[in-house]
């Protein structure tokens, strides 16, 4: 009977040190597209996906390890367990659907053009813009976008957006397609951005390929996770702790776009 109660003891424990184990999950980001994810200058990852995902976590009370991963690895890595989710600015499209689950969407997407000043495009159709050099992140919608409405352009993809930010300071780029968001602090806050360039057109704002807005990325199989996720950020966008977030980062609110 000893016996007995000592092994039901240890089964107990061992389930116990399960569950615990099972609340201690990971995010994934990228952490080189500011000002929604970075790697700070003491090699700390921050920005707005990174706190609305701590922000998550919290309110579910589980312990979350943030990890960087470059952006064309991002989904393989959550398919093979590396973490448990990605909160990375990423769109949700019906392409990226067939591999992942998503979250409701924790804020609004749109994209834009940037050029440098004084370009003077104003016609972007792909008859216009024949032979221009054109360029966005590799493995992105953007870089999708490039490639459907331009395909008489030069396309230049690159593993980060801060590299076709570079590439479009140092003058070879004519024009490249991004997130809005990003584009615009680049242009408004980073030297060299507000040195050198603009944005310029409409937004773009096409589903095909900007999709129904951004959200965490979750395995298939996830789903209670992903309706944790879905109650926690109600609970974070009605409490205000979201917007307290998107205030230290942007002037308008993100997840209305207003």
């Amino acid at each position: 009977m000893r016996k007995l109660i000592l092994a039901l003891a240890l089964a107990g424990t061992a389930l116990s040190s399960s569950a615990v184990a099972a609340e201690k999950l990971k995010i994934g980001t990228e952490g080189a597209y500011p000002p929604f994810n970075f790697v700070d200058s003491s090699g700390k990852i921050g920005g707005f996906d990174v706190e609305i995902g701590l922000a998550l976590c919290e309110r579910m009370k589980v312990e979350c390890e943030v990890v960087a991963q470059d952006w064309d690895g991002i989904i393989p890595g959550l398919l093979a367990k590396k973490y448990d989710m990605i909160i990375a600015s990423m769109f949700i499209t019906e392409e990226r659907k067939k591999q992942v689950a998503f979250s409701n969407p924790y804020y609004l997407a749109a994209m834009t053009h940037a050029a440098p000043k004084g370009a003077g495009i104003t016609d972007f159709s792909n008859e216009a813009l024949t032979g221009k050099v054109i360029g966005a992140q590799a493995g992105t919608t953007q870089a999708d976008y490039i490639a459907a409405v331009y395909p008489d352009a030069e396309i230049k993809l690159y593993p980060t957006q801060d590299e076709a930010n570079l590439d479009m300071v140092n003058g070879r780029l004519d024009l490249q397609v991004g997130d809005m968001l990003p584009l615009l602090d680049w242009v408004t806050k980073n030297d060299d951005g507000k040195g050198c360039c603009e944005l310029i057109g409409e937004p773009i704002t096409d589903k095909q390929f900007v999709g129904d807005g951004v959200g965490i990325a979750v395995r298939q199989e996830d789903n209670e996770l992903r309706e944790r996720l879905n109650k926690a950020l109600d609970e974070i966008r009605a409490d205000g702790t979201y917007k307290k977030i998107n205030d230290k980062y942007f002037t308008i609110d993100v997840y209305t776009m207003k």
